[in-house]
C-alpha cells in the first residue's frame, strides 16, 4: 500500500502498535467496487439511449440522476458518519447501494426508463455515503504528508473497476442486446449484471459489519461537544469543492460521450459494442496513472503534480476537437491516464488542516461530485447543438480550473481561525 513505507511513523500505529495496512487493504475492495459500478453508467448511456430512442440530453439524464444524488445526499450522509462513525457509515452505504441494483431487475421487466433513472438515484445513494466515509478514513490513516499519495493508491483500485467495467459492460450488456431482435428485450440485458452486483455488495456489507477498523477519535465528534466554526470557513477546502465538481464533471462528460464520439464517420465510425471496449483504455489509462502518481507524489508536491496533469488533459482534448480519425481518438483515451491523480489529489489537499470539520469537509467535497450531473447535460445539450465533437470544449474549461487550484487555490488558508 501507499503507506506501508511509513508504517513506522508514530501517527500510522493506533490499537497497541497495530499499523493501518489490513484496514487500507480491506477499503481498496469498496474503491474497486464503486469504481466498477459508477463506469456501467457509460455503457448504459448509449444502451439506453437505443433502446429508448432518446436524444443526447434525455439519454444524460442518467448522469444527472446518479451524480444528483450526490447533491442531495452527501451532507446528510456527513451528518450520519459524525454520529455513527466511519465503519456504520460504509456498511449502510453498502446496502443501500445493492437496494439500487436490486432495482435494475424490475426497470427492465416494465421497460420504464424513468424506473432506471429511480434505481440509479438510489444506487448512487448507496455510494455517496460510502464516498463520505472512505475517503476522509484513507486520508486519517496515517501521516499527513502522504495522505494524498495514499488515498491516490486506494483510488487505483477505483480505477481497476472503472477499467474493467467498460469491457464486461460491453460484452454482458451491448453484445447480448445487438444480438437480440426485439426492443423490450435489450433492456433486460441489464439484470443479470446488476443482481450479480447486488450479491457482491451484500457480501461486502457483511464483511465490513464484522471487520475490526480502527476507531478514529480525533476525527469524530464526542456526544454533547460542539465544535467551533465550519468547514466552510476553509478557503482551499471552498475552492476544492469547485475543483471536485469541474474535475468530475469534465471526466464522465467525456466518459459519457466517448461511445458516441467513436461512431462519428470522420473519427473512427465503430459499432456501439465495439466502441465500448475502447473505453477501457480511457479508464485504465487513469489506473496506470494513479499508481505512478502515488509513487510520484511521495517526491514531487501534490498541486503542481495537478496543474501538470490538468495542463496535459487541455492540451490533448484540443488536440481532438483540431483533428479527426485515429489522432483524435487515441488522444481523447490519453486524457485517461492524466485524470489519473486529480480526484484523489483535489479531494487531500482540500481536506488538508480541517481536523474535526474533516468529516463536515468530506461531506462538501461529496456534494460538489454534482458536476457529473450537470456538466454532462450542459455537453449533451451542446452536442445536440454544434455537434458531439465542438462540445468537448467544455472540458478544457473544467481542467483550466484545475490547474489554477493545483498552483494557487489549494495552498491551506481559513478565513477567520
Amino acid at each position: 500500500m501507499a503507506s506501508s513505507g511509513h508504517s513506522t511513523d508514530m501517527h500510522n500505529t493506533i490499537n497497541d502498535g497495530k499499523n493501518y495496512n489490513f484496514a487500507l487493504t480491506s477499503l481498496t475492495t469498496l474503491f474497486f467496487m464503486w469504481g466498477f459500478i459508477t463506469c456501467l453508467n457509460d455503457i448504459l448511456i448509449p444502451h439506453l439511449k437505443g433502446v429508448f430512442d432518446l436524444n443526447y440530453t434525455q439519454s444524460m439524464l442518467i448522469q444527472f440522476c446518479f451524480f444528483g444524488a450526490y447533491f442531495l445526499v452527501s451532507l446528510p450522509a456527513g451528518s450520519l458518519v459524525k454520529k455513527l462513525g466511519y465503519q456504520k457509515g460504509i456498511v449502510i452505504g453498502l446496502v443501500i447501494a445493492a437496494l439500487g441494483c436490486l432495482m435494475f431487475y424490475p426497470a427492465a421487466a416494465v421497460h420504464s426508463y424513468p424506473l432506471f433513472l429511480g434505481a440509479l438515484f438510489v444506487l448512487a445513494s448507496g455510494i455517496t455515503l460510502l464516498q463520505v466515509s472512505a475517503n476522509p478514513y484513507v486520508t486519517l490513516l496515517g501521516p499527513t504528508k502522504t495522505a494524498s499519495s495514499r488515498l491516490t493508491m486506494t483510488q487505483g483500485f477505483n480505477a481497476l473497476g472503472t477499467t474493467v467495467a467498460p469491457y464486461l459492460g460491453a460484452i454482458l450488456i451491448l453484445d447480448q442486446a445487438t444480438s437480440e431482435v426485439a426492443k423490450a428485450d435489450t433492456a433486460e440485458s441489464v439484470q443479470i449484471p446488476y443482481l450479480v452486483l447486488t450479491a457482491m455488495l451484500l457480501l461486502l456489507a457483511a464483511v465490513f459489519a464484522y471487520l475490526k477498523l480502527p476507531h478514529l477519535e480525533d476525527a469524530e465528534t464526542q456526544e454533547g461537544e460542539v465544535l467551533e466554526g465550519s468547514a466552510w470557513q476553509y478557503r482551499h477546502l471552498v475552492l476544492g469543492a469547485l475543483g471536485i465538481f469541474v474535475y468530475v464533471g469534465a471526466e464522465v462528460s467525456i466518459g459519457s460521450f466517448l461511445v458516441s464520439l467513436f461512431g462519428e464517420a470522420d473519427i473512427a465510425g465503430l459499432e456501439e459494442a465495439e466502441a465500448a471496449k475502447y473505453l477501457t483504455y480511457y479508464w485504465g489509462g487513469a489506473m496506470v496513472g494513479r499508481f505512478l502518481g502515488a509513487a510520484v507524489m511521495q517526491k514531487v508536491e501534490a498541486g503542481k503534480v495537478l496543474a501538470f496533469n490538468a495542463s496535459m488533459a487541455s492540451i490533448l482534448i484540443a488536440v481532438t476537437i483540431l483533428t479527426s480519425g485515429a489522432v483524435a481518438m487515441w488522444s481523447i483515451l490519453l486524457v485517461g491516464l492524466f485524470n489519473s491523480i486529480m480526484f484523489p489529489t483535489i479531494f487531500s489537499l482540500a481536506l488538508n488542516g480541517l481536523g474535526k470539520h474533516t468529516s463536515q469537509g468530506s461531506g462538501v467535497l461529496c456534494l460538489a461530485i454534482v458536476g457529473g450531473a450537470i456538466v454532462p447535460l450542459l455537453q449533451g445539450v451542446l452536442a445536440d447543438s454544434i455537434g458531439v465533437q465542438l462540445a468537448f470544449v467544455l472540458p478544457i474549461v473544467c481542467y483550466g480550473y484545475i490547474a489554477y487550484y493545483g498552483l494557487v487555490g489549494s495552498k491551506p488558508e481559513s478565513v477567520n481561525v
